[in-house]
């Protein structure tokens, strides 16, 4: 009779390189949530000083333009 093993592990370097990734995506999602929250919490006026629209905000909470 044949058998398949299905107890395959994967390395731990793949593990950690996993972990480093999602904890990265979630840290950027959390600063674009934040910048977000900040931007939209500001009047309309005082993103016109900065140059910025309600309808910016998306694009500059988006991570291509965080440092």
């Amino acid at each position: 009779m044949a058998s398949v093993n299905t107890n395959i592990f994967a390395p731990v370097s793949v593990k950690t390189g996993f972990i480093t990734t999602l904890l990265a995506a979630v840290a950027d999602w959390n600063q674009a949530r934040q910048t977000r929250n900040a931007l939209n919490k500001l009047s309309d006026h005082e993103l016109a000083d900065i140059g910025l629209s309600r309808a910016d905000i998306d694009v500059v909470a988006s991570s291509q333009f965080n440092i």
